[in-house]
């Protein structure tokens, strides 16, 4: 018998790149996160567990690091829509926030979503090894709950996919996609920065 052909429709797409001077920014980010967490060391509780999540940076500072790391975003962010073949012209993109979370050894996110952002992303900042996969869970719910046994997890079968994550990376995502963190289980911080993109 010959092998079906196979058709795969309503894939979901995580973009990922390696930013440009990612060596300089991360330099400069880390002392702002770390500045950040001084100020407000209890920080937020949202999807990490353990760990520290920042207030939104402030953007407006056009001295500052984060308004360069926002403007060094811009054409990934445009590469992203032109990719998806999404309309840009005359379309107002912007950044509506950003933020950043420090999860140290056996610190993690659970599953979220970011919901009334078209793209959202997360930049690593510091990826130690074996610091934990940036992790997504299939928009299909039925499937978690009604399958037989699996023989060997492929792209047919998943219900959870990850990506090896290192410092510089930039993953970029439709803000419905449930995606999580996994662990970290180094001894060093896992630093992330991310942001959600909308149009005005």
């Amino acid at each position: 018998m010959n092998n079906p052909e196979v058709s795969l429709f309503f894939p979901e797409p995580v973009l990922k790149y390696k930013l440009e001077d990612y060596e300089t920014f991360n330099k400069d980010l880390r002392k702002y996160i770390y500045k950040l967490q001084e100020e407000s060391s209890s920080g937020q509780i949202k999807s990490n567990r353990g760990g520290w999540h920042s207030p939104n940076f402030k953007l407006t500072d056009k001295n500052s690091i984060q308004f360069k790391f926002g403007l060094k975003l811009q054409k990934y962010i445009l590469k992203t829509f032109q990719t998806l073949e999404w309309k840009t012209e005359n379309k107002n993109i912007t950044i509506n926030s950003m933020w950043a979370i420090i999860n140290k050894k056996n610190d993690y996110n659970v599953v979220h979503t970011h919901p009334n952002s078209y793209l959202s992303a997360a930049y690593y900042v510091s990826a130690p090894k074996n610091c934990g996969k940036f992790q997504i869970e299939n928009l299909n719910i039925a499937k978690r709950h009604f399958y037989p046994e699996v023989l060997k997890n492929n792209e047919l079968n998943a219900n959870v996919a990850g990506i090896e994550v290192k410092e510089g990376d930039l993953l970029i995502f439709p803000g419905y996609l449930p995606h999580k963190v996994a662990m970290n289980e180094s001894d060093e911080d896992r630093i992330v920065v991310s942001f959600n993109v909308g149009i005005k």
